[in-house]
């Protein structure tokens, strides 16, 4: 009798976070800063917002989603899967064109810049473009350049940023479209231009705590991710902070 209990405390003894692929530079570090306020570490898994809601939906056990678009966080919640009363726009971000850190290549990223030809026989690496956050950017971005068009038939896509990310950084993609924060995390590439805010969907990552979170010390680390010192951390990746700071 003792074991099933036992075995159910087990699973549930840290709080559990879903978060987007690419915050993990910036999350292992608030993670770790947040220990001492959380009385733990928490659990992240990392992977593309999509995939992390689809698996919170089939019932994976999780406390917090993160999310790199608002578009899979309200997935969840209009199936009653978030607690409502706990959703927070806490990040920003940009996304930029990153080569690899040797590479010639520039670019100004205007209505019709010649990406293709900045291509040549390569590939576009990105996230992908119907359902990762990233790549939907990316996608918004370039129709609205006028650019997708002519690149569609070259794009790699990767299952989630980091992923894409690395296509560049090991000289397997001559460009790709990552986030500013990504790009700062990979010493081996460089960024080569930013695409302007107004060719795609303001970039949010809200988080909340799951309807079904188990965890007690999970609304402890929600207020530490909104902390002066998580601030700081989040900012120091290239993030922008948009929740206001929570005192203790």
């Amino acid at each position: 009798m003792l074991l099933g209990g036992a075995s159910g405390a087990v699973a549930q003894e840290k709080v559990t976070v879903f978060a987007a692929a690419s915050l993990k530079n910036a999350l292992d570090a608030v993670n770790t800063a947040c220990e001492a306020d959380v009385g733990e570490q928490a659990t992240v898994s990392y992977a593309a917002s999509s995939a992390l809601a689809k698996q919170i939906e089939e019932g994976a056990p999780a406390d917090v989603f993160m999310s790199a678009d608002l578009d899979w966080m309200k997935y969840l919640s209009d199936k009653n899967l978030i607690k409502a009363d706990t959703e927070t726009k806490l990040l920003g971000n940009s996304i930029v064109l990153v080569a690899p850190a040797d590479s010639k290549i520039e670019a100004k990223i205007e209505k019709g810049f010649d990406l293709a030809g900045l291509l040549g026989d390569g590939r576009l690496a990105m996230a992908n473009v119907d359902a990762v956050p990233a790549g939907k950017y990316g996608k918004a971005s370039l129709e609205s350049l006028g650019a997708w068009a002519s690149v569609e038939g070259k794009v790699a896509q990767a299952e989630n940023v980091r992923a894409a990310l690395a296509l560049v950084s090991t000289g397997e993609a001559p460009l790709g479209i990552v986030y500013k924060t990504d790009a700062a995390a990979d010493p081996k590439v460089k960024v080569v231009g930013t695409f302007p805010e107004d060719t795609h969907p303001p970039i949010v990552y809200p988080v909340a705590q799951t309807a079904d979170s188990k965890d007690d010390d999970t609304p402890a680390f929600l207020k530490c991710l909104q902390s002066a010192k998580a601030k700081e951390l989040f900012e120091a990746q290239g993030f922008t902070v948009l929740a206001p700071v929570v005192s203790n």
